[in-house]
């Protein structure tokens, strides 16, 4: 008997134990006729303060146990769902964890810090406004990644107060699109919002059409990359306009 796939391709999201949001907007961005498949992964305290130091460790966990269990299902291609992680060490790491994922998974594989680099480079944008609910001093290392890729950073926007990992999910949109508007400068040619579990996806058409200036967020950079790796046609629904470079 013929068996006919009941999905064209399979997708295997490693996410942190504490993230509530990125799911819901790799769901919302999901490629027709694609399933998800989500292995949520430690390597951190639920209550702390994500310091930097707390985010190294975490790039540096052990995930051979989490992509033993995401292998099962097979999938065409692994997202690495935390932004924070890798932006911590620096670009020469964050494709050596894209190496690792892929050699223990068997699929090609996607980092959050990574693909927003992709997504601004395929915008053809090189000064940027940022920000995101990390310390400051992940900051700091977020806008070294991003200038060691040629981007510059012409703005940045602190949260404030330092939030735990729940603190981060928990940012309502409006208090996104809000941190968006003071990442904001002349100079700047879009805006750049970092952080797997903030709520920016909801927010990016909004901010968009308020700057008339394109916003590049973990999440949707992710999806844009996935789309383009896979060759998989536009869902017309996709938020933002980095999704016109498919």
């Amino acid at each position: 008997m013929n068996r006919q796939a009941r999905v064209c391709n399979r997708i295997g999201v490693l996410v942190p134990f504490t993230n509530t949001n990125l799911e819901p907007d790799i769901m919302l961005m999901r490629p027709p006729d694609c399933s998800l498949h989500f292995q949520r992964t430690g390597g951190y305290g639920a209550d702390e303060i994500p310091g930097s130091d707390q985010m190294a460790e975490l790039g540096e966990f052990d995930i051979s146990h989490d992509l033993s269990m995401i292998a099962g299902a097979r999938p065409d291609i692994v997202l690495y769902g935390c932004t924070s992680a890798t932006l911590t060490h620096g670009p020469e790491f964050d494709r050596n964890l894209a190496m690792e994922i892929e050699e223990g998974s068997g699929a090609v594989s996607l980092t959050a810090a990574g693909s927003l680099v992709a997504a601004i480079q395929a915008l053809e944008i090189y000064r940027v406004g940022f920000s995101s609910p990390y310390v400051s001093a992940i900051n700091d290392m977020a806008v070294n990644f991003l200038m060691q890729n040629d981007i510059k950073i012409v703005k940045r926007a602190d949260i404030g107060p330092d939030l735990s990992s729940y603190g981060q999910g928990e940012l309502t949109p409006d208090e996104v699109y809000h941190l968006a508007l003071k990442a904001d400068d002349p100079k700047a040619e879009a805006i750049v919002l970092s952080c797997t579990d903030m709520r920016s996806v909801e927010v990016i058409e909004k901010i968009e059409t308020t700057l008339d200036k394109p916003v590049v967020t973990s999440n949707q950079a992710m999806m844009f990359c996935l789309y383009r790796k896979l060759a998989l046609p536009r869902n017309p629904n996709l938020p933002g306009r980095l999704f016109d470079c498919l």
